[in-house]
């Protein structure tokens, strides 16, 4: 039976035995509930919007014609675009230096490493705001990346899908705001750079699976058109979303109140962390903090990163995505999620985290030892890499072995 399998179909570049999906294999064998399950693991690696239901609901209620939703959880970049459509990632790394901004000299060395491994470079992929970072890109950025794609004449493909997430700080700044600042609307460039979106975070309706794709480029807008016949969006579900999207009072109240909720929460978290001698990177954005764990680790080695989180799993039991799972390069770094849960659930989360670490007196040495130069240099001012989520998508021809 296997051999009627292709390759594609057979190849391990899915991610589905990544550390993430582990980790969400190990939650679901023993979820926490406050009632019927205390002690069991709570989900922190699933980024996703809860914090206004009560406003999607109020809504619900006002309007009976509806249809009620489920939410579902979302993917990893290795599955949606390798595994699918055979696409190598060439991750472009950045350094805490200068607060882990694209530079051109970072994206030069992912562009030779690319050609190193023989291949053809057909675009950068960014995520703004970041995930794992909650960060938004800088006009600065953005125009070193277009120049960047002009001088090697390929496209930019800008996820954009916590947009709606932004709470502080700069402001997020789209890439198509960037091209029409620079006057670029006639040029090459104009139908080299595409936008991908949805609802799945800021409205928190993942379930909906509802995206989109906006371009300039026809010649892609009508080959995504006869791909999108494959994931049609239903009638109910196209019903519902113009019922609450055409709220125009609704929407305005719902984006406002998810800032509050979203800045109340990152708060809660950091200070929480704080409290145990963890820091977090700063962040503006998004549904997490990427939140820094180095001086937990036993040696500083990926093997020490995958030990911690696997104590942080059966013994702390919270269920958080190490840094390795979103092409991190370096050891120590762990996505936190804190807008899918309660604030008795987080705060409990924080109290696990703090007993964990006074529990522990090698980790209290590590931290006294520590922790006076990372709160000067708020989060520590040595160099360090990391993989930005901006991903270079390049053409391997299945020559790479997956």
């Amino acid at each position: 039976m296997l051999k009627m399998l292709s390759k594609m179909a057979m190849c391990k570049s899915h991610g589905q035995d990544s550390s993430y999906f582990i980790g969400w294999q190990e939650y679901e064998k023993n979820p926490y509930d406050p009632l019927q399950n205390p002690s069991g693991i709570i989900q922190m690696g699933l980024a996703e919007n809860q914090l206004s239901f009560d406003l999607l609901e109020s809504w619900l209620t006002r309007n009976q014609d509806v249809i009620q939703f489920r939410e579902n959880g979302g993917s990893m970049f290795d599955r949606d675009l390798k595994w699918r459509t055979g696409a190598e990632i060439v991750p472009i790394h950045c350094y805490s230096s200068n607060n882990f901004r694209v530079t051109e000299s970072a994206l030069e060395e992912a562009y030779e490493q690319a050609q190193k491994r023989n291949l053809t470079v057909k675009g950068v992929f960014i995520t703004n705001p970041s995930n794992p970072l909650g960060t938004t890109m800088s006009r600065n950025e953005l125009n070193i990346l277009i120049t960047f794609a002009m001088t090697k004449n390929i496209h930019i493909v800008s996820d954009e899908i916590y947009a709606g997430t932004v709470f502080d700080s700069p402001k997020f700044i789209s890439i198509m705001e960037a091209l029409i600042d620079r006057k670029l609307e006639k040029s090459k460039m104009w139908n080299q750079v595409h936008i991908v979106s949805s609802l799945s975070k800021d409205l928190g309706l993942p379930g909906f699976r509802v995206g989109m794709i906006y371009s300039n480029n026809e010649t892609l807008i009508a080959a995504a058109t006869k791909m999108s016949s494959f994931g049609l969006i239903s009638s109910q579900t196209q019903y519902l979303l113009s019922k609450i999207l055409g709220d125009r009072r609704f929407i305005k109240r719902y984006l406002k109140e998810n800032k509050k909720q979203l800045i109340h929460r990152r708060e809660m978290l950091a200070s929480g962390l704080a409290n145990s001698g963890i820091e977090c990177l700063e962040s503006n954005a998004g549904l997490f903090c990427f939140v820094d764990m180095r001086y937990l680790l036993k040696s500083n080695t990926f093997e020490a990163e995958m030990e911690l989180w696997k104590k942080i799993i059966s013994n702390v039991g919270l269920n958080v995505s190490p840094g390795s799972s979103c092409h991190c390069s370096e050891p120590g770094w762990f996505r936190v999620c804190f807008a899918n849960m309660s604030k008795e659930t987080l705060d409990l989360a924080m109290q696990r985290i703090n007993n964990f670490v006074n529990s522990d007196k090698d980790i209290c040495q590590n931290l006294r030892q520590q922790l006076p130069r990372s709160v000067m240099a708020a989060g520590s001012r040595r160099r360090r890499t990391i993989a930005n989520w901006v991903v270079k998508l390049s053409s391997g021809d299945g020559r790479t072995d997956r």
